[in-house]
């Protein structure tokens, strides 16, 4: 009887273990693994993203520079297809067919999974589409808003945004695959703030994928939240009046506001317009550009590293004052240039040369002296240790190194160590007379058009600057980054600095850029002539105005353009003028530069 017994337990208790080993599977697959109740909820519900707006971007005098247009996306859920008639579905939709079906088997992949399977729906094919849909299960079309840039310019500016790659989502969690993200320009620098914060609706559908209502009555729906609108420093009328004149030109001009910092204009040119860049032409319309031999994806206004020419000359006076080794009354013999015994650096003047005519004139010579001067200070024991503090000098006008602008692709620029002439020279065994063109502004120098905007500025506020930035004010923010409200102190006394604006403003009235002169804008400007070892010289111009308590400082680089006077200086003066009066005087210099194309052919 006992024998009996002990089976019955046996069995009894085989049963309540494999009953319990069920019951434990059917909580698993219920209530703990999500594949399952995805899988259940996808027969009746369907997710929807709901993508914000991207904020809106606005010039400083309240022009749309960006806004968004509707665009409609073809998803699926595979999971809830059935048999269709595919040669109809692709001719309703207007489709590219090997595009669709490699779309669709990658799609299938995540069974029950929305995904997109066609970007960009033609407009005019939505509503036909919408009566059909019935036909369809498991597609639906999804609202998602493109860029449109209204005044087709700034591409430089603006930037661009693109789909997300793998290390993008990788790095950020709230992208997923299909997303967009700002890839170059403000689109970029500001993309948090722009994108905004994604939402989602849940909706119950039939058995024919048609929604029936709100899944839970939105109790699980998160509401998308819109992107900040932010508000740039540019001014469009000078932004696109500026881009005008540097039609068949290559080059670039920034402008900037003294007392800011803040960037009125950021030319470069050729440029493209930036409505190439969006929606699904982006790969095809990029590799053009790309392609392109006039290189128009280059930002020259803070890629280039050009020689500043004889601008730089104001620099060298600054700190020959500062360093004592020359003072307002110095003069120097200039014999038609500087002559070490058989070296000559050639100058178009002779004779005694005073310190503003120095400035007013342009004269090698002169700067030659201060630049021997400044390196042979015996307030230093070796010429390493003054070309150290010449070069510290240097950069605190912000040149050869990152100003720090809210432009992502801002280059630092160049100026050697000592350690390089050590390189080639031996340590300490080199002269001033190795390192002569840079007093002049060539040499190993190069600056980007907005590190010498930023100099000039620096001249103009009396020796300090704030960091050049494009933004003016963001949505519900009552600040811009502090980085950009930040002074930054340049250690050369301002009663330097008055010295040598009298010499540019004598510029204006009476030397190099006399023929740029316009009666009552008390403009004070710098010429310089870039050698170009690759064809004809560049045009450089630097000015600010008005004199006392500037409202703008410019740069200005026209590639292959000869003398400074020739045409940066002319078109430095429209856009001052254009700026200040939003008007023309002289109506010559601008027809003169829009008629004109510069050849960039090599010698």
């Amino acid at each position: 009887m006992n024998e009996y017994a002990n089976r019955y337990y046996v069995v009894i208790s085989a049963i309540v273990f494999v009953a319990i080993i069920f019951i434990i599977r059917l909580f698993s697959i219920q209530a703990l693994d999500p594949s399952y109740k995805a899988t259940a909820e996808s027969n009746s519900t369907r997710v929807v993203i709901e993508f914000p707006t991207r904020g809106l971007i606005f010039t400083r005098d309240s022009a749309l520079m960006v806004e968004n247009k509707s665009s409609f996306d073809l998803m699926v859920i595979p999971e809830n297809v059935t048999a269709f008639d595919t040669s109809y579905f692709i001719e309703i939709l207007q489709l590219d067919s090997i595009q669709f079906i490699k779309e669709f088997i990658k799609a299938k992949k995540r069974s029950y999974i929305p995904a997109m399977v066609y970007k960009e729906i033609p407009d005019s094919i939505i509503t036909k589409f919408q009566e059909l849909q019935w036909m369809f299960p498991g597609f639906y079309l999804q609202t998602r808003a493109l860029r449109h840039y209204p005044l087709s310019s700034a591409a430089h500016i603006l930037g661009y945004i693109g789909e997300v790659d793998k290390n993008m989502i990788e790095k950020d969690a709230y992208y997923k695959q299909g997303d967009y993200i700002g890839i170059t320009g403000i689109e970029k620098t500001y993309e948090v703030l722009l994108r905004g914060k994604k939402g989602r609706k849940l909706y119950l559908v039939d058995a024919k994928n048609r929604i029936r209502g709100s899944y839970k009555d939105g109790e699980m729906d998160e509401t998308a939240i819109s992107g900040k609108n932010i508000v740039l420093s540019i001014d469009s009328r000078l932004q696109t009046f500026g881009e005008q004149l540097m039609a068949n030109k290559r080059g670039s001009i920034v402008a900037i506001e003294p007392s800011t910092g803040e960037i009125l204009c950021l030319i470069s040119s050729p440029a493209y317009d930036p409505n190439l860049l969006v929606g699904k032409n982006i790969a095809s319309n990029y590799t053009q550009l790309r392609n392109d031999e006039a290189n128009l994806l280059f930002n020259r206004a803070v890629m280039a590293q050009y020689p500043p020419g004889s601008t730089f000359k104001l620099v060298n006076a600054l700190i020959g004052l500062q360093e004592n080794v020359i003072t307002t009354h110095s003069h120097f013999t200039c014999a038609g240039g500087y002559n070490v015994g058989s070296f000559h650096l050639g100058c178009h003047h002779n004779g005694s040369i005073e310190f503003y005519y120095s400035i007013q004139g342009s004269c090698n010579a002169y700067y030659c002296h201060v630049f021997d001067r400044i390196l042979r200070n015996k307030e230093f024991q070796t010429i390493g240790e003054s070309y150290t503090e010449w070069r510290n000098y240097v950069m605190q006008f912000g040149l050869g190194k990152r100003l720090g602008t809210d432009l992502a692709q801002e280059l630092r620029g160049y100026i050697p160590e000592a350690s390089h002439f050590d390189k080639y020279y031996g340590k300490d065994k080199w002269t001033p007379l190795r390192l002569i063109s840079m007093s002049i502004g060539q040499g190993e120098l190069g600056f980007s058009p907005l590190q010498m905007v930023n100099m000039t500025a620096a001249i103009a506020n009396r020796g300090y600057y704030y960091t050049p930035h494009l933004i003016k004010n963001i949505e519900d923010l009552d600040t811009i980054p502090s980085k950009f409200k930040q002074k930054h102190t340049i250690d050369i006394d301002s009663a330097y600095f008055e010295e040598i604006i009298k010499g540019m403003e004598m510029v204006m009235k009476a030397g190099t850029a006399a023929n740029a002169y316009v009666q009552g804008l008390d403009i004070c400007g710098k010429t310089g002539t870039a050698e170009n070892p690759h064809g004809k010289d560049h045009s450089i111009f630097v000015a600010f105005a008005p004199k006392d308590n500037p409202k703008i400082a410019i740069s200005v680089y026209i590639e292959n353009a000869g003398f400074g006077s020739t045409f940066a200086a002319p078109l430095a003066s429209l856009l001052i003028e254009k700026y200040l009066r939003d008007s023309i005087s002289v109506h010559q210099w601008e027809t003169m530069l829009l008629n004109t194309s510069i050849n960039y052919k090599t010698k």
